[in-house]
């Protein structure tokens, strides 16, 4: 990938694609192409094959994708797996006719299996179930992965893909009910600290552990990836470090500056009982994370305060 490339980051309008934009910003690269979802529906088949036949990119980010939390999950497992498989099956196809030559895939560790051996290596893949609240999203990521993996094999076009792990950061979903663990207790705890409450109760026991990435960090692993002149077919991207969702709440509240007790529901789920990815492999290639979790979290703290003025 060269500062000239026409790079197409699919999804530039969320918290990953937009981090992308940043990071291509940064580096001097040219400006990328883009296009919102009233511009271009990516589960249109003939649209998108369309929009790439007109623009011809050279290298191709697929970080567009339909995401949400437990409950957004488990509650619309039929359209998570329509609406995410559609998108990576009509682009990457789409790529493949046109022989576009360099396409990244971005997935999630949730595509390894609930139990699977901690740190999770990717030979963990199909190994054995996955976990049932986000079954349908993990299905669709594994479809568009092996895409990539068969097309590269056959076709000696560089297809491949990168497992994000717990992602935070600018631009990240506050919603009330579908955002992910993260932002929903920044929104709540910001809340509680504004309304002077003196509780705090948040799903599950608070036992699961949970790694995280910021999501600056991410765009710098995929534009190393992106750099890379043989990258694996599918790696891992991690901080490498988990934590307790009780310990990830008291930082949330420190940085907040929130004085409310902590308690959990045990009646609400806990999701899968521990998720952290193994990242020897894209380390031994060169790469590591920079953003602290701490620092992370209280820079996020101020960006969820600026979209409230």
């Amino acid at each position: 990938m060269k500062s000239t490339s026409k790079i197409y980051v699919a999804g530039h309008n969320g918290m990953v694609g937009s981090a992308v934009l940043r990071a291509l910003k940064a580096r001097g690269f040219s400006e990328p192409i883009t296009a919102s979802h009233r511009e271009l529906d990516l589960t249109s088949q003939k649209a998108t094959r369309l929009f790439l036949e007109k623009h011809t990119p050279d290298t191709i980010v697929i970080a567009a994708a339909r995401v949400g939390g437990i409950h957004a999950n488990r509650s619309a497992r039929g359209d998570f797996l329509y609406q995410n498989m559609m998108i990576a099956a009509n682009i990457i196809q789409a790529a493949r006719e046109l022989r576009l030559p360099r396409l990244l895939f971005l997935g999630s560790t949730c595509i390894y299996p609930r139990l699977a051996p901690q740190p999770i290596p990717e030979s963990a893949l199909l190994t054995s179930e996955l976990e049932p609240t986000n079954e349908g999203y993990a299905l669709a990521k594994i479809a568009g992965l092996k895409l990539c993996q068969y097309y590269r094999a056959e076709d000696g076009l560089c297809y491949h893909s990168a497992m994000p792990t717990n992602l935070y950061g600018p631009g990240d979903n506050y919603h009330p009910v579908n955002s992910h663990v993260l932002p929903a207790m920044i929104r709540k705890f910001e809340q509680a600290r504004v309304n002077n409450s003196p509780e705090v109760t948040l799903w599950g026991t608070g036992t699961p552990l949970r790694e995280f990435l910021h999501v600056d960090d991410l765009a710098q692993a995929i534009l190393f990836l992106l750099e890379t002149e043989d990258p694996p077919d599918l790696v891992n991207v991690g901080s490498g470090e988990e934590h307790s969702i009780r310990e990830i709440a008291e930082m949330v509240k420190t940085a907040t500056g929130c004085k409310a007790r902590i308690t959990f529901d045990s009646s609400m789920p806990d999701g899968t009982p521990r998720k952290l990815c193994d990242t020897t492999l894209i380390r031994s290639l060169g790469w590591q994370p920079s953003i602290a979790l701490p620092d992370g979290i209280a820079a996020t703290v101020i960006d969820y305060r600026a979209t409230l003025s």
